[in-house]
């Protein structure tokens, strides 16, 4: 026994904890007599009596020598090119007296190279999901999964699922070297088939599922399934060629933001999902048809409760399997790209939750996490905090927004909660945080993970955007990271959201004492890059639906909301609106319920579905609603200060001077039949777009004739126009 290893390694590898069980087992010179070079080859077999090793080049099986009583077993052969390969075979009895051949998973080189290690260690390895995660390769003519996980304080992981009977001795993992990942090569394994890494911890023994794995079971389930991620064949060239090319910020933007497990549901399934190809062909169509521009799609990363509506992950590289698999969920991107759609994903990176299969704990230690609770764990949410200033859990990360830019072709990520990344007190009481190096609130290495992050996606994926969730006033969050900014193509209008809808939700009798609600945007509307969102926040947790939220009788709460919509659509900043806002819903969202879309029986419900499609297409048609949205020479005020009648008209300018269009709101239900309003040049306007329109089942105050200025002097210019003001609607109207 002295000959082929210590006692002490022997029995590690029998009890399933060796940390390097391929210095033992496998294919191991043995010095002989002569020329002749001879190998050991060992093999653990739990629970075989018998074994042989055959030698696929004369067809003939050795038998092996039971070493140990618990399945051992060694033999002596050549050191011949097959063995150095691991190209010779195992056969065991299966114990139904049918023989079983299987490769030997420890004779197979290591997948990773020093320079892999190097950029992991350094948290430079973009592309870490190449090698991390379970990945069918061919080695030396031989096909299986190679397995690698980070966990360096385990005292040994194991691979375990249906495969080897979740017996955590036959797949013992090799730990390399000092970089606290560990590896092992699968010979024979296939796509389909389920696992979780047994990490053998100081004090127990955890099942986890693979931080990167690709796919999942189907919750309540939380096994990793092996998937091969390149089997779609992409139909997108054209897209990802122009989305490279153009300036996306200055393109029209209306997001279509979906719960795809919601939007339409399955009656004939259990849980009520339809599948992701289903689901591209009907809301391709459906956003088509209301001429959006992209689709937000709320978190399809994997997580195990549903009613977290994806916002607590567990898997961050699996799509979740709730609607289909990896390719399906490829298919959709695909189609939404081949019909003009781009696909924005909801990714949270701020927080995970404490699930036992996932990240928390991962090695027995704060792993993913900080160790103390006053960085580690998030009050609100009962979440864990990422440990951004460690080099793996950073580059995970990154990864992670890299991988799904590279393999699901995304055109862009909205990053939830950067508020809590922010500041180290986030919704934290005296002395329950800890401050950074410079005795400050700020998060410095989430600023650093952030930058980074944003950095690296618009270096390696031209095009494609990102968008910061963030409710505070932290300056620079959509500049470049190189004039002191986080990074981020666009910043959610937090303010704007909030004032608005304050002001909305008053009857039209008092907004004249709120006016500074409605204007105090504009006076911080260029110092980002904004999107205006009504997102599922705003119709969730007691809020009511946006419909529900508006004052009045019956007509007034549709032409308030109609207002509302008109107003968002034409003042500076990209558009985002919830699934159900469009129908004008009564209800609040409900995710077992899905959408109320028996409304569209009534008038009233379709006259708001027509407004929205019809305000995408203007948003569209018309450069000067979105060719300048981030810069003040793009806006100019017409008249803000109306405070007495609710009322602010207004100028929106292309990249082109004589591009441009007026716009009027009338926050009152009392129409104006002559209203006088100042414009930038003389001429005839015509009424491109009117919310009280009898289309949208408004009471069809409009302006069916074109209006011509007249050399009065009115809001300080030179010219003006008169024309019909309807009442709780806007006027959009265009020189001709």
């Amino acid at each position: 026994m002295h000959t082929i290893g210590s006692l002490g390694k022997i029995t590690d590898i029998i009890d399933g904890c060796s940390d390097s069980p391929s210095r033992f087992l496998g294919p191991h010179p043995v010095e002989g007599s002569g020329n002749t070079k001879s190998a050991a080859v060992r093999a653990y077999l739990p629970g075989k009596e018998q074994a042989w090793l055959f030698h696929p080049g004369h067809g003939q099986s050795v038998p092996m020598k039971m070493i140990h009583p618990a399945g051992l077993f060694e033999v002596m052969c050549p050191m011949d090119g097959v063995t150095e390969k691991g190209q010779y075979q195992l056969r065991v009895d299966s114990g139904s007296g049918q023989m079983k051949t299987l490769h030997d998973p420890y004779a197979f080189p290591s997948y990773f190279t020093g320079f892999d290690l190097h950029l992991l260690g350094e948290g430079k390895h973009w592309n870490s999901y190449d090698k991390m995660g379970a990945h069918i390769r061919t080695v030396n003519g031989v096909t299986g999964v190679n397995f690698a996980v980070w966990a360096p304080n385990a005292k040994a992981v194991s691979v375990v699922g249906d495969f080897n009977d979740w017996d955590a001795r036959s797949h013992q993992m090799n730990r390399i070297g000092s970089s606290g990942i560990w590896e092992l090569f699968i010979p024979g394994m296939v796509a389909g088939e389920k696992y979780k890494y047994r990490v053998r911890q100081s004090d127990r023994a955890v099942d986890k599922c693979d931080p990167y794995g690709f796919a999942a079971e189907v919750p309540p389930k939380t096994a990793s399934v092996v998937v091969d991620l390149s089997t779609h064949q992409w139909k997108d060239q054209a897209w990802m060629e122009q989305r490279a090319a153009e300036d996306q910020l200055s393109r029209p933007m209306s997001v279509y933001e979906v719960h795809l497990g919601s939007w339409q549901r399955n009656l004939e399934e259990e849980h009520g999902w339809f599948n992701y190809r289903h689901l591209a062909h009907e809301l391709v169509k459906y956003c088509q048809k209301q001429n959006h521009t992209h689709i937000e799609l709320m978190p399809v990363s994997e997580h195990p409760f549903t009613g977290s509506w994806g916002y607590q992950t567990v898997g961050y590289y699996a799509i979740t399997s709730r609607y289909g698999s990896p390719e399906d969920f490829m298919y959709f991107v695909d189609y939404c790209h081949q019909h003009g759609l781009a696909v924005i994903l909801d990714w949270v990176p701020a927080h995970f939750p404490k699930d036992d299969h996932g990240l928390r704990r991962f090695d027995g230690t704060a792993l993913y996490e900080h160790d103390d609770p006053r960085r580690g764990e998030h009050p609100d949410w009962g979440t864990l905090i990422f440990n951004y200033g460690r080099n793996e859990v950073r580059n995970f990360l990154v990864s992670n927004a890299l991988f799904l830019f590279d393999k699901y072709h995304i055109d862009g990520l909205r990053v939830d909660a950067v508020a809590s990344m922010l500041y180290l007190d986030y919704s934290r009481e005296g002395g329950n945080w800890l401050p950074n190096e410079y005795g400050g609130r700020e998060n410095l290495e989430a600023i650093s993970f952030l930058k980074e992050f944003n950095e690296q996606s618009h270096l390696q994926h031209p095009g494609v955007m990102t968008i910061a969730e963030e409710s505070t006033a932290w300056g620079g969050v959509s500049r470049p990271t190189f004039d002191g900014g986080l990074g981020f193509s666009l910043k959610w209008n937090m303010g704007w959201m909030n004032d608005t809808l304050r002001y909305m939700r008053k009857d039209p009798i008092y907004r004249k004492h709120h006016h500074g609600e409605l204007t105090f945007s504009l006076i911080y509307a260029f110092t980002e890059n904004f999107i205006l969102p009504l997102s599922h926040d705003e119709v969730v947790h007691g809020k009511g639906s946006l419909l529900d939220q508006m004052p009045g009788d019956m007509w007034q709460r549709f032409a308030n909301l109609r207002l509302l919509f008109s107003y968002m659509w034409t003042h500076p900043g990209k558009k985002l609106i919830f699934m159900g806002d469009e129908i004008a819903q009564w209800n609040e969202w409900n995710l077992e319920a899905g959408l109320q879309w028996d409304l569209l029986e009534w008038e009233s419900h379709q006259g708001m579905q027509k407004l929205i499609s019809d305000l995408n297409a203007m948003l569209v048609h018309e450069p000067a609603l979105h060719e300048v949205d981030f810069q003040g020479d793009g806006f100019d005020w017409i008249d803000c200060n109306d405070w007495q009648n609710s009322t602010i008209s207004y100028i929106r300018k292309g990249k082109n001077p004589e591009d441009f269009v007026v716009v009027v709101c009338n926050f009152t239900p009392t129409s104006r039949e002559d209203y006088r309003m100042g414009v930038p040049m003389p001429g005839t306007y015509k009424e491109v777009f009117n919310s009280d329109n009898s289309r949208y089942a408004g009471s069809d105050v409009i302006n069916t004739d074109e209006v011509h200025s007249d050399n009065i002097e009115w809001n300080g210019r030179e010219n003006s126009i008169q024309f019909r003001l309807p009442p709780l609607a806007t006027v959009v109207l265009k020189r001709v």
